[in-house]
């Protein structure tokens, strides 16, 4: 396994990063979604590496292989993460691809490092600007996040097996993803610690992103689900594009919060293009597949 290694600035202490990267050529860093790992871009590195990028991704502190140091699961640590992550490997002209919570990773990054070293942004079915109902009032209320730490403590192990199937939009009538395949997820989510995963549900619940948008200058595509039930379009999509007007929005009809899978083909290919182009659009220009 490769490792990038960090210090914990609230207590000094040593963090690890496990990365992995297929490809060369223009660099990608793609940041997973709670409670996942980075292997869960397995069907984005491997095609698009194929096609001339260098595909890097790691372990969030706290999941999968990398630390697990009970403490510091904020977004300022995770952009802190991300940018050693960058400068560790000594990346420009980078473009990074955030899915759910890891597209707040992108925008803090935005908002503590700037854009010198970025080419490109890529919010996934993002969190961002603001979960949380407050003045946010198209937002979620409290009491989902908190029925979600309970159901964690309860048994982690039955909740992420149920949550998979909002995840994937699984129902009676539409299953997506093969049993086999949910059961993959599940042992990805439970790799990480419990403490982690509740520390991230008040992070991506209660972090406003509105001012660390206000920062991005580097072309930027949304993609989001229309049938999204982890993070809806209003609250995610639609309300980051409204801080976001230049950038490319692309909505997908259909498609849950699991697109990165479910969706995987088209996703992919937008990506390409996007790394391929990185043009931005000067109107508020939807592009609905």
């Amino acid at each position: 396994m490769l490792f990038i290694n960090t210090t914990d600035k609230q207590s000094g202490k040593e963090v690890r990063l496990r990365y992995q990267e297929y490809g060369s050529g223009k660099p990608v860093i793609f940041i997973h979604g709670w409670p996942l790992t980075g292997d869960m871009f397995e069907y984005q590195m491997e095609p698009l590496s194929r096609e001339g990028l260098r595909c890097i991704a790691y372990d969030r502190r706290g999941f999968g292989h990398s630390s697990k140091v009970g403490e510091s699961y904020n977004y300022d640590t995770l952009a802190d993460d991300l940018n050693a992550v960058i400068t560790e490997l000594d990346l420009r002209d980078v473009t990074l691809v955030g899915f759910s919570m890891g597209g707040g990773e992108i925008a803090r990054y935005i908002g503590k490092y700037g854009n010198d070293r970025l080419s490109g942004a890529i919010l996934v079915s993002s969190v961002t600007p603001y979960m949380l109902k407050t003045d946010n009032h198209d937002g979620v209320k409290w009491e989902v996040f908190q029925g979600m730490i309970d159901g964690i403590r309860k048994d982690r192990a039955d909740f992420y097996a149920n949550w998979a199937k909002q995840f994937y939009g699984i129902g009676l009538l539409n299953h997506p993803v093969s049993d086999d395949f949910q059961a993959w997820t599940l042992g990805m989510a439970l790799t990480g610690s419990s403490r982690a995963a509740i520390d991230y549900v008040e992070a991506f619940a209660k972090t406003d992103f509105r001012e660390d948008l206000k920062k991005f200058t580097v072309p930027t595509l949304i993609v989001h689900g229309e049938d999204d039930k982890i993070v809806p379009i209003n609250v995610g999509g639609d309300a980051t594009h409204k801080l976001l007007p230049n950038a490319i929005y692309h909505k997908y009809d259909n498609a849950p919060h699991g697109l990165f899978y479910t969706h995987r083909e088209r996703l992919n290919r937008d990506i390409l293009s996007f790394i391929n182009t990185k043009a931005t659009k000067p109107e508020r220009e939807i592009a609905v597949h």
